[in-house]
Parts: C-alpha cells; structure tokens; sequence
C-alpha cells in the first residue's frame, strides 16, 4: 500500500504496518467523537510516526498514485472532524 503524509511524501507500507495504522485510525476516528482533541493530536502524530519508521520512503523521482492519504500533524481539530468520520481514512 502506497500512503500519502500530506506535505512530507509517499511510503510502501507493509500489510503488518496497514493493520496497525487501522488500529490508530479508528482510535483518531472515536477521539473526533468524543471532542478529546489533545489524545487526537497524541494519536496522529503517532500515526505519522510509525509510517515514517516502518514504512520505506519512496523517492521524489518515484511517483505513485497513493491508496491512503494522511493529513499532516498540524491538522487543526475543526479539519479533523470532516476527515476521520466513519471508518476514517484505513477504510479496512
């Protein structure tokens, strides 16, 4: 799975790695929720993290099309709340 950091790149991300960011992602989606902005931005930044650490930096030469874009860690928790409804951005 190709994903998207808003402003920062694109990753491979392996399928182990998907399932984790899931995970985080539907904690992000139930933080939105419940108005608990400061464990969002904690969450987030998580998120983002360990896509930089197990995820495998394309190059800027290599352009894919991106399956999951993320938005980046200064996202505003207004923003937040139209983007982690539902299922969230890990659709799984």
């Amino acid at each position: 799975m190709i994903i998207r950091i808003m402003g920062e790149g694109q990753y491979r991300a392996p399928e182990a790695l998907c399932d984790e960011l899931n995970q985080i992602d539907n904690r992000i989606v139930a933080l939105v929720a419940e108005g608990n902005a400061e464990k969002f931005r904690t969450e987030l930044a998580k998120m983002i993290s360990e896509i930089k650490e197990k995820g495998e930096a394309l190059g800027a030469e290599e352009i894919l099309e991106s399956d999951i874009i993320v938005p980046p860690e200064d996202l505003s928790f207004e923003e937040a709340k139209a983007i982690f409804t539902g299922e969230g951005i890990f659709e799984n």
